[in-house]
């Protein structure tokens, strides 16, 4: 009764609780970065750098919060980039047709990828990692068949390139918008609905959760195909917005999706999360790569596109180091 009790009450005050814990310290690292770069950066809070960095990051963001339900789970899908580069592939094929065709073709083939991941892990069992490994190689290997092995350009006729260069109300672009949306869906789910629930429960304790009569393998699914979901509709995003699909971009996104959740606060072992952290954890990694742009910019130091990689994963480390730390202080307690 005991791990039952946990089990239930895991979703409410004690999530509810690390999780703004874990907002306000990134809200605070995020209000002394902004503060440094306002006072360093002349063109920093330009409307322009803004409304730029928020357009770029979206796809990170979206993928991110794709990640932070396969983690909350207790799970991983290391498929995202790789789908992010199919989606962009097949999405540049068909975009003479508008992107009232794009659209819906980009996110369905998240979707079918994400239903692939779903049905190796539910019903053949396979571990999320070796499933979401497969997947990565296939999926990228996919992408290169498709495109020839090279960039695939986009139709300039159609209004394809208007949702990724775009603006609702020559303001605000079209990715930020799609990405504002997916936040509130996502929040939604978690929050609001039993799905966000189950998912909690299940990654606090798999086993508890059969016996509670959570119907798993169902939950599992879900997480899995929105993850695939949100991954297709970045891949739109970057076709769109780069004017070609790119068989081989993507490269290390599972990376950053996984250290905006991490950073966010969601445990790797899956239980607490939230999608509002993720959200403040991958503008939290893209502001720092966004104040070395500036820095290169003003010639203090040189730091090549490879520098993010090592940053990201050093970054990463430190998090996961902490998390640990925490996570022995409260079992000894």
């Amino acid at each position: 009764m005991n791990i039952l009790t946990r089990v239930i009450n895991l979703p409410g005050l004690k999530r509810k609780a690390h999780a703004s814990r874990q907002a306000e310290g990134v809200l605070i690292a995020l209000a002394v970065i902004t503060l440094f770069a306002s006072l360093r950066y002349d063109a920093f809070l330009s409307e322009y750098n803004i409304m730029t960095f928020l357009a770029y990051n979206s796809m990170f963001i979206l993928i991110g919060l794709g990640m932070c339900f396969v983690i909350m789970t207790g799970g991983i899908d290391l498929s995202v980039g790789s789908v992010v580069a199919l989606s962009s592939v097949v999405v540049a094929k068909v975009s003479e047709y508008g992107i009232e065709v794009a659209l819906p073709v980009g996110i369905l083939v998240g979707v079918t990828t994400g239903t692939i991941n779903a049905l190796v892990i539910t019903r053949l069992k396979i571990v999320p990692f070796i499933a979401t490994l497969a997947m990565m190689l296939g999926a990228r290997g996919m992408a290169l068949v498709i495109s020839g092995n090279q960039s695939v350009d986009v139709s300039w006729e159609s209004n394809f390139t208007q949702f990724g260069l775009g603006k609702m109300f020559d303001f605000i672009p079209w990715p930020v918008v799609t990405m504002l949306l997916a936040f509130a869906f996502c929040w939604l789910l978690l929050e609001k609905f039993a799905f966000g629930r189950h998912v909690l429960a299940i990654g606090g304790n798999e086993e508890a959760s059969k016996l509670m009569g959570l119907e798993v393998n169902r939950t599992l699914f879900g997480v899995y195909v929105l993850s695939g979901a949100l991954a297709g509709l970045s891949g739109v995003m970057l076709a769109s917005g780069f004017g070609a699909g790119q068989p081989l971009e993507g490269l290390g996104w599972e990376l950053s999706a996984i250290a905006a959740v991490v950073v966010g606060g969601t445990l790797l072992t899956g239980g607490l999360g939230s999608i509002t952290s993720t959200l403040l954890g991958a503008i939290l990694l893209g502001l720092i790569f966004n104040i070395l742009n500036f820095e290169n910019g003003l010639g203090t130091i040189s730091f090549s596109a490879y520098w993010q990689s090592i940053i990201r994963g050093g970054f990463l480390l430190v998090v996961v180091v902490i998390q640990a730390k925490m996570m022995n202080r409260k079992k000894a307690h």
